[in-house]
């Protein structure tokens, strides 16, 4: 009742006041009655078709986008789930149908959607009430809006706004992920300072280059062994796994493509650089195995295989063996057509990291006798 409430008393006070004439910016007259049919109005000869038809994807995408957010942002509220395929398919025969009857474009737009929120709606339903109260509003009742205060309206949206900003939400965001944070302050200041449209462009540009910025630069782990098991885990993560002499495992966590093929030719090079710095320091045995973990390289393209060819070709000039372990079966059947498993040796392509380093262990403790078949192999035959 809060916002009826405001309007009635609002425009009952601008009417006895006469403040429209003092600067109160009011609605207005509004012309009464329904929007009138437009499908006589339809054409395809038009010599402005072509900007419409581009204006109207743009509108289309934008709309589409707006009431996508806006919808998850609400399911968030009520705990329900949001369908992206579900939204487009009633967004495009609503606009459908409204363009026959001079319909404004029909969407979801924050403000709308957080007065129906804010006054308690839980339905669908809740828009066929407001659709038939608009359309008794336009047939009886548009005079009454003519004293309106605009000031009334953007209060409305503004309470009705502040009622669904969830603080909690955004500093749980900066205890948990600081960039998830600059994007949701992005987007917040784009649509206060701005528009939604605007906000969901900052939204999406900086997750854009969140996404570029991981592929580019993917993670690389030094691995550990867990003591008394076959376990091997990040030296980062767990204080208790320690370097296996004379091997350096690495591990890789993204798919290797050409736009980080680069860096993990460098980072790879930097690691082994690192570590025979360390066990020239700690007088330890020199370094004689790389092995590279590939559990979590889903995909691999022709310069991500020309990757491990160069760093099988700088492990050699180091005097180094260069051992993988784990591949996928994608990764396998890339690595099997392009001739480089057979460049790394077939010996050399292990199922797990314990048999890598087990197999590295035995040539280090039996120099001179012959190599174990290895896992990878023997799942073969």
């Amino acid at each position: 009742m809060a916002p009826l409430l405001s309007v009635i008393l609002g425009s009952l006070l601008v009417y006895v006041t006469h403040a429209e004439k003092h600067g109160v910016q009011v609605i207005g007259y509004l012309k009464k009655g329904l929007n009138p049919p437009s499908f006589a109005n339809l054409t395809f000869d038009s010599p402005h078709l072509t900007t419409a038809f581009k204006t109207g994807i743009i509108v289309g995408v934008i709309a589409l986008a707006e009431g996508i957010a806006v919808g998850r942002s609400f399911a968030m509220f009520k705990n329900y789930h949001i369908d992206g395929n579900k939204e487009m398919i009633a967004f495009g025969m609503m606009n459908i149908a409204g363009s026959l009857t001079s319909c404004y474009l029909t969407a979801g737009p924050f403000s709308r959607s957080a007065v129906n929120f804010n006054a308690g709606c839980k339905t669908a339903v809740s828009n066929i009430v407001m659709a038939i109260a608009v359309m008794l509003t336009l047939l009886f009742l548009t005079p009454f809006f003519h004293y309106t205060p605009l000031v009334v309206l953007s209060s409305i949206i503004v309470v009705a706004m502040l009622g669904v900003i969830d603080y909690p939400a955004a500093i749980h965001l900066w205890k948990v992920d600081k960039f998830d944070f600059i994007i949701c302050i992005g987007a917040y200041f784009g649509v206060v300072l701005g528009s939604v449209e605007i906000g969901l462009g900052i939204a999406v540009s900086l997750s854009f280059i969140r996404v570029l910025l991981f592929v580019a630069r993917p993670r690389t782990y030094i691995l550990g062994n867990i003591p008394n098991s076959m376990i091997y885990r990040s030296l980062d993560h767990y204080s208790v796994a320690c370097f296996v002499p004379g091997i350096l495992i690495l591990r890789i966590d993204a798919p290797i493509y050409f736009a980080n093929a680069g860096y993990l030719r460098e980072r790879i090079s930097r690691w082994i650089n690192e570590e025979e710095d360390r066990i020239k320091a700690s007088g330890e045995n020199s370094l004689q195995y790389v092995i590279l973990d590939l559990g979590a390289v889903g995909s691999i393209d022709t310069s991500g295989i020309n990757l491990l060819e160069e760093v099988k070709r700088i492990t050699e000039r180091r005097g180094l063996k260069l051992v993988l372990a784990n591949p996928g079966s994608e990764v396998m059947k890339k690595l099997e057509k392009s001739k480089c498993a057979e460049i790394i040796g077939q010996d050399w392509i292990y199922l797990t990291v314990s048999e890598a380093v087990g197999a590295c262990s035995y040539m280090l403790h039996n120099v001179g006798k012959p190599n174990p078949k290895s896992g990878f192999e023997e799942s073969v035959v």
